[in-house]
């Protein structure tokens, strides 16, 4: 199996999800050349807005090889993944990102993520949710336990 059959499983992912109700997102996570788990996007079907295709694969990867690292596992997904899917692609440790529809793409056909984009680069007051700092010295007591703690899992 080489890149071009994988990318069309998420292809495929892609159009059975219109079918079935879901957005016009597939992706498959894979290790070794096997497909280890596969996602679809789910969004309205599940009333949940983080269930992209991308986040399901791999959060179906990381139950099935039972690691949050998903290291030496590639990403192919039918669409350049949004700013959330990117950063869960990053917190994994996907080693690479195969796509196939441009966010631009993405865009003309309604699913236009260049608006969060721009947010990330404002601060935080500025954004259209603004964001305000709140008891920061109470919560650094979390991170001081987190800090102090011997048997911690970093990732």
């Amino acid at each position: 199996m080489d890149k071009e059959y994988f990318m069309r499983e998420a292809i495929e992912l892609s159009k059975r999800s219109v079918e079935s109700g879901g957005g016009p997102f597939g992706a498959v996570v894979v290790r070794d050349g096997a497909i280890v788990s596969r996602g679809a996007n789910s969004v309205t079907v599940s009333n949940d807005p983080t269930a992209h295709a991308e986040v399901c694969a791999i959060r179906d990867a990381c139950r099935k090889v039972g690691d949050f690292k998903l290291t030496g596992c590639e990403l192919y997904t039918s669409c350049e993944p949004c700013p959330m899917c990117l950063s869960a692609a990053y917190w994994a440790g996907i080693d690479k990102i195969y796509y196939g529809n441009t966010r631009h793409d993405a865009a003309d056909a309604g699913f236009d993520d260049s608006f969060i984009y721009d947010e990330i680069a404002l601060k935080p007051a500025e954004r259209s949710i603004p964001s305000e700092n709140l008891l920061n010295t109470e919560a650094k007591a979390a991170f001081d336990m987190w800090r102090a703690k011997p048997d911690k899992v970093e990732y």
